[in-house]
């Protein structure tokens, strides 16, 4: 799997061969829109938290914590891009904690879409028994599992490096940009995070694909709420594109070792920052946009907080707000 940190570290191995002017350009350009998806995401995180009913919901309890995970990894991969075009090198420690950061919140996204779906496959199918399985309990439970299952494959993965830099490196300061290949000289940790991550995306996406079918076959029940039942199957059908989404950096690293043995050093650097902030960047934000834009009782909250700063402009001040939002704002 391709990470935000490999991918890094194959675009700041050219970065090395672009003058200062070329290096700024496209420090801007990738760090505006990181900017406004991470405004984005953090205006949705603070929406997620402004209102009792998303404090007590389950489904929006499990969009806060894939949020946060998201948000947080698009922040780091920022980060550690800027670093890199600005040619800082970092210490092992350093390097190695910023990598298992994003080690960390990655594997969150997947493990946050199953239980996703399997809380709207149980809202569709068994809608009577909803309110006692999917508790704000057994939701808070689910995601401290999820935690310590991310937690474990980083602690595997940082006494893998551990060892392999015991055997390795004589010093802590490093030569070379932060990536993945700079703190990973061991065969078997690669071995490994390739193990457990084609295992984790299989798992995940069986997982979601039956819910998506168990929806479909309870949607053709009479006793079934088929509005409901649409609005799920639609969900848990963005669900699979969002695994897909997260699943594709395999592709992409693929794609860019393709491109880097066909191309000039420097042409392929431009490639590559496109595709980070296509397939790195972007994905990150999209669960805020779709469930923003989606969701009846989100939207008109998310979209006064957006506009907050206007909304309090001086020269604004003298437009009402719409009467839905002020109704959201003041329950």
């Amino acid at each position: 799997m391709l990470y935000a940190n490999q991918s890094q570290t194959n675009i700041t191995v050219g970065l090395q061969y672009q003058g200062l002017l070329e290096r700024l350009m496209f420090s801007f350009l990738t760090s505006v829109p990181c900017c406004v998806f991470l405004f984005i995401n953090g205006t949705m995180l603070f929406t997620l938290r402004s209102k009792h009913v998303f404090r007590e919901t389950s489904r929006y309890i499990l969009l806060y914590n894939l949020l946060f995970a998201d948000t947080v990894l698009m922040a780091q991969s920022q980060l550690m891009y800027i670093l890199a075009a600005s040619r800082l090198w970092m210490t092992y420690p350093v390097c190695g904690a910023l990598g298992m950061l994003a080690h960390l919140t990655r594997k969150i996204s997947p493990l946050t879409l199953v239980a996703m779906s399997l809380e709207r496959y149980v809202a569709v199918c068994y809608p009577l028994r909803h309110a006692t399985i999917i508790t704000k309990r057994n939701t808070g439970v689910a995601i401290c599992v999820i935690w310590a299952i991310s937690s474990l494959n980083v602690l595997t993965q940082v006494l893998l490096m551990i060892n392999s830099h015991v055997e390795n490196t004589v010093s802590l300061q490093m030569k070379d940009f932060c990536g993945k290949e700079s703190i990973f000289f061991d065969p078997i940790s690669d071995l490994y995070e390739k193990a457990y991550t084609y295992c984790l995306f299989v798992s995940a996406g069986i997982v979601v694909a039956c819910s998506y079918i168990g929806v479909m076959v309870a949607a053709r029940s009479a006793s079934t709420d088929r509005d409901s039942a649409v609005k799920a199957r639609k969900t848990l059908l963005l669900h699979l594109v969002q695994l897909g989404l997260s699943l594709s950096s395999t592709l992409h690293n693929l794609l860019l070792i393709a491109i880097s043995k066909i191309i000039d050093r420097i042409l392929s650097v431009r490639i590559q920052i496109f595709l980070y902030v296509l397939v790195i960047i972007l994905p990150r934000c999209l669960s805020a946009l779709i469930y923003g834009i989606r969701d009846q009782t989100i939207r008109p909250v998310l979209v006064y907080h957006l506009c907050c700063q206007w909304k309090r402009s001086p020269l604004l001040s003298v437009v009402p707000a719409k009467a839905k939002i002020s109704v959201l704002i003041a329950s």
